[in-house]
């Protein structure tokens, strides 16, 4: 069965950069749009960044926007999330996840499969 399995977070300083990494297993990941989502203590999970299937088209929460860059290497079967410019509210658990059959957009309910996340923590 295919799976995600986030890699790549970690404790770092404010003004700090991360970059995590999302390795799918399977042959048809490339037919996918992925998408980074966060989810702090108390809160929601929260649409952070999505790509679609051939990496041509990215689209970014507010509050990451101009920070964060997802990418992909579909040859790899990998999504990335590259952080930079980490502030304190970014901290959260970070997950990876596959758009389901009706495309994947800001909806948590879009995503039909999830990996287990990491952990990102921003001190200040």
């Amino acid at each position: 069965q295919v799976q995600l399995v986030e890699s790549g977070g970690g404790l770092v300083q404010a003004g700090g950069s991360l970059r995590l990494s999302c390795a799918a297993s399977g042959r048809t990941f490339s037919s996918y749009g992925m998408g980074w989502f966060r989810q702090a203590p108390g809160k929601e999970r929260e649409f952070t960044a999505r790509i679609s299937s051939s990496g041509g088209s990215t689209y970014y929460a507010d509050s990451v926007k101009g920070r964060f860059s997802i990418s992909r290497d579909n040859a790899k079967n990998t999504v990335y999330l590259q952080m930079n410019s980490l502030k304190p509210e970014d901290t959260a658990v970070y997950y990876c996840a596959r758009a389901g059959p009706l495309g994947g957009g800001a909806s948590v309910y879009a995503y039909n499969l999830w990996g287990q996340g990491t952990q990102v923590t921003v001190s200040s």
